[in-house]
C-alpha cells in the first residue's frame, strides 16, 4: 500500500475552492492545496483526506502577489492575502453566485464591495500560559497551536496597539492546560474586552485584573461572563444613533461594511413607510430606517433590546426619529407570521450564519412587497432565498460586501420583490 503521508508530486491547480484552496487532480484523485492559485504549476505532498501540503511554487501566477503580514501561511486567520485584488474579489463574486446556482437560483451578482486594510473593529484571539510567558494570537491554520502575533493588517490600529498589553492582562487568570478566549471590540470610549474559557474568579485575581484592566486603559472587562471593571460604558453610533452595547452583543465586523450594507438596505427600502427589521440585533439597521419609517423592530436578546430602547428614548426625539416598536421574540421557534405583516411594506431580516429558515418560510407566505436579507453565509441565504422565490418572491439584486478581508467569509444583501 502506498504511503499518501509521503508522497510528493507535481500538479497544476485548476481552481480555487470555496475555502480558498486550490484544486489539483493527482493520482489518488482530488486534492486542496492552501496558499496557490488557479494555473500555478506547484510541488505537494499529499498528506491524506483529500489534503496536500505545498512544499513550492514552479510556475507561479500572475495575480500572485506578496502577502502583506509577516504571519501569513503560519497563523490561520488570513487564506489568500497572496491574492491580487481584482482577482480576489472575482473569486468572492463567484462564490456568491455559486451558492445561488447550488439551488437552481440565477441572478446578477453585483460588484464585490471591497473591504479595507485595518478596519476590523472587533476580533477574537487565543490566549495561553507558557513556560516563557503569555501566548497571544490566533490559531495556526486547522490546528489548535496558538501562532503568536505582533502585528495584524486586518485590525484597526486601537487593536494592534493594544496586543502587548492584553497578553499581560490575561496573564494571571491563565493556565497551561487550556486556551482562553479574548474578544476585543473597538468603540468610541475604548476597547471592550470579554475574556472566555479562563480560569475562575476569587477576590485577589478580580483585583489583579481590574488593576491591569486600568493599566492599558480598557473601556470595560468582562471574565467568563462576570464585569470586572467598566471605567467608561463602551459606546458605538449606529446611522447616528449612540447605542451602548452590553457584553458579547453582535456588531458588524467593520465600519465601512456597515455603512455599505446600511446604504444597500435604505435603496432596497425605498418609499416604504413601515418596515419590520428582523433579528434587529442593538440597532445596525433600526435608527437608518427610522429616518423615514416607522419600524417593527424584533430581537431575541433582552440586553440587546433594552440599549436600543434605552438609547431610542433618549436621543430618538433629538435626531428626528419615527416610532420604533421594540418587540423581544425568539423568531427561530416564533417567527412572525403573515398576519402580523398586514401593513408592514419591507421586511429586512439580518439572522446568524445558519440562517432565518423559519422566519423565511412564514415571509413566503406573505403579501411584503419588498424583502431585504442580510447575510454572512451564501449557503444558508441560497436555502432561504430559493424558499422566497418558491413562494412568489423574486430575486432582484445580489451585492457582496468584504467585511472579512482575505478570508473565505462573505456577508451580501438580496432585494425580493413579489411578483
Amino acid at each position: 500500500m502506498t504511503d499518501l503521508s509521503v508522497r510528493e508530486l507535481e500538479v497544476t491547480i485548476s481552481s480555487l475552492g470555496h475555502l480558498g484552496d486550490g484544486v489539483a487532480e493527482t493520482p489518488s484523485g482530488e486534492v486542496f492545496v492552501p496558499f496557490v492559485l488557479p494555473g500555478e504549476r506547484v510541488r505537494i505532498r499529499e498528506s491524506g483526506e483529500g489534503r496536500a501540503e505545498l512544499l513550492g511554487i514552479v510556475t507561479p501566477s500572475a495575480s500572485r502577489v506578496k502577502a502583506p503580514c509577516p504571519h501569513f501561511r503560519q497563523c490561520g486567520g488570513c487564506a489568500l492575502q497572496h491574492v491580487e485584488a481584482s482577482s480576489y474579489a472575482a473569486w468572492k463574486r463567484a462564490q456568491v453566485a455559486a451558492a445561488l446556482g447550488s439551488r437552481g437560483i440565477e441572478a446578477e451578482v453585483e460588484p464585490l464591495v471591497a473591504a479595507q486594510f485595518r478596519s476590523r473593529r472587533r476580533a477574537t484571539f487565543a490566549a495561553t500560559r507558557t513556560k516563557k510567558g503569555v501566548t497571544l494570537g490566533y490559531y495556526g491554520r486547522a490546528s489548535h497551536t496558538i501562532v503568536a502575533i505582533r502585528e495584524c493588517p486586518l485590525v484597526v490600529p486601537e487593536i494592534e496597539r493594544a496586543l502587548e498589553g492584553l497578553a499581560h492582562l490575561v496573564e494571571p487568570g491563565l493556565s497551561r492546560k487550556g486556551h482562553a478566549s479574548v474578544a476585543v471590540t473597538s468603540t468610541e470610549t475604548g476597547l471592550d474586552v470579554g475574556v472566555s474559557d479562563a480560569k475562575e474568579m476569587d477576590g485577589p485575581l478580580r483585583a489583579e485584573l481590574a488593576k491591569r484592566a486600568a493599566g492599558i486603559d480598557l473601556a470595560r472587562l468582562t471574565w467568563n461572563g462576570d464585569m470586572i471593571s467598566e471605567r467608561r460604558i463602551p459606546v458605538v453610533t449606529l446611522s447616528g444613533l449612540k447605542v451602548a452595547p452590553p457584553p458579547g452583543s453582535f456588531l458588524q465586523a467593520t465600519a465601512d461594511g456597515e455603512a455599505a450594507l446600511v446604504r444597500l438596505v435604505l435603496e432596497a427600502v425605498g418609499e416604504a413607510k413601515r418596515v419590520a427589521d428582523l433579528f434587529a440585533g442593538c440597532g445596525t439597521f433600526t435608527a437608518a430606517l427610522a429616518k423615514t419609517a416607522s419600524v417593527l423592530a424584533v430581537e431575541s436578546e433582552k440586553a440587546q433590546t433594552a440599549a436600543l430602547d434605552r438609547a431610542l428614548r433618549e436621543q430618538g426625539p433629538a435626531l428626528g426619529l419615527k416610532p420604533v416598536e421594540l418587540l423581544i421574540r425568539d423568531l427561530f421557534r416564533r417567527p412572525i407570521l403573515p398576519s402580523e405583516l398586514l401593513k408592514i411594506e419591507a421586511v429586512v431580516f439580518d439572522p446568524p450564519r445558519a440562517g432565518a429558515a423559519a422566519q423565511v418560510e412564514q415571509l413566503a407566505k406573505s403579501e411584503v412587497p419588498t424583502i431585504i436579507g442580510v447575510s454572512c453565509n451564501p449557503a444558508t441565504f441560497a436555502r432561504d432565498a430559493r424558499t422566497l422565490i418558491d413562494g412568489g418572491y423574486e430575486l432582484i439584486r445580489v451585492t457582496p460586501v468584504d467585511q472579512f478581508l482575505w478570508s473565505p467569509h462573505i456577508e451580501l444583501v438580496g432585494v425580493f420583490r413579489r411578483r
